[in-house]
């Protein structure tokens, strides 16, 4: 891996990556604290809580944009005796913290709306800046989503993955919200606002719990895609001298794969020859699969069979 001569320990790429993640969270905080505060004001001039509750979840997004931030601070940080293999992890762990702010945002709402329902407190008809606030959060957040998603996907970050998942969920509770003034007015009903406040903290604590669900396989070194693993098969197939790849692990490390894998050559090849071999598979490895981080091949020789085995994969497995 190629340093950045600017940041020690970080590829040139990674810095870019670093970049862009950084630039999309400001805009992301930038246009969440405008909407935000004009939800929040106008949902409380208008009498409508469930846009109180809309502008509410807004600065839970401000908060995750803001972890974002954080995140790619650390990530940029070198490796060090502490953390040898680097900070690209603090990705999918601030995904866990995200996906705990999100489910207590629509937890608290929900809690807040049921109650004021069970007291039977009376509630006025919204004024029509509610419906303007909530058209504007529609149109707003629905292309922070594709932003988000479009970065996401580019930065390979699961972080901002998340927070264009809990966008398009913003974007549906914004038209929940939507329907809900609309009824209120059509039915001349104030608690309806109430009803689909509810709703929309019930929704926001599921967005919460996908989120959170989303983050197990790669926290435990799992991979649901096992494109990878065929990948690494043939890669090592292609390598004259290569033979039997097997016990193969490969883990997602942020946007990054980190490969274990044994292989089997002549047993009366050199230290040397069987060497040049591996790094032969390990270059072979990395023209098939981009944003390998690391690669371990251990040598043994042809025909070996160790019963202790228990753990790995090959390509018979599969």
């Amino acid at each position: 891996m190629i340093e950045d001569p600017r940041h020690p320990g970080l590829d040139p790429k990674e810095t870019i990556r670093l970049k862009q993640i950084a630039l999309i969270a400001w805009i992301a905080i930038g246009a969440n604290a405008a909407l935000a505060v004009s939800k929040i004001l106008g949902g409380w001039i208008a009498g409508s809580l469930a846009v109180v509750g809309d502008g509410i979840d807004s600065f839970g997004d401000i908060l995750s944009s803001s972890l974002t931030l954080i995140t790619a601070l650390i990530i940029s940080r070198p490796p060090d005796p502490r953390f040898p293999w680097g900070r690209q992890r603090a990705d999918t762990v601030a995904t866990k913290f995200l996906a705990f702010v999100v489910f207590f945002f629509g937890a608290q709402l929900s809690y807040s709306s049921f109650l004021s329902i069970l007291n039977q407190e009376p509630r006025e008809i919204p004024g029509l800046l509610a419906f303007v606030v909530t058209i504007i959060s529609i149109v707003v957040k629905t292309g922070l989503s594709f932003l988000l998603q479009w970065s996401g996907e580019r930065s390979n970050s699961g972080m901002m993955i998340a927070n264009a998942k809990n966008m398009r969920s913003d974007v549906v509770i914004s038209v929940v919200v939507l329907l809900g003034l609309i009824f209120s007015q059509v039915l001349n009903i104030g608690i309806i606002d109430l009803i689909f406040a509810f709703l929309v903290g019930i929704w926001i604590m599921r967005t919460g719990v996908e989120i959170f669900m989303e983050t197990n396989t790669e926290l435990m070194d799992g991979m649901d895609d096992k494109t990878a693993y065929f990948q690494v098969f043939d890669a090592v197939a292609a390598v004259p001298g290569a033979h039997n790849p097997h016990r193969t692990r490969i883990r997602k490390f942020a946007n990054y794969y980190i490969i274990d894998l044994d292989i089997e050559v002549d047993s009366s090849l050199t230290v040397a020859q069987a060497h040049i071999i591996s790094q032969k598979v390990e270059e072979a490895i990395k023209r098939r699969l981009d944003n390998v981080y690391d690669i371990m091949v251990h040598i043994e020789p042809e025909g070996n069979v160790e019963h202790a085995e228990k753990f790995g994969l090959k390509r018979e497995s599969l």
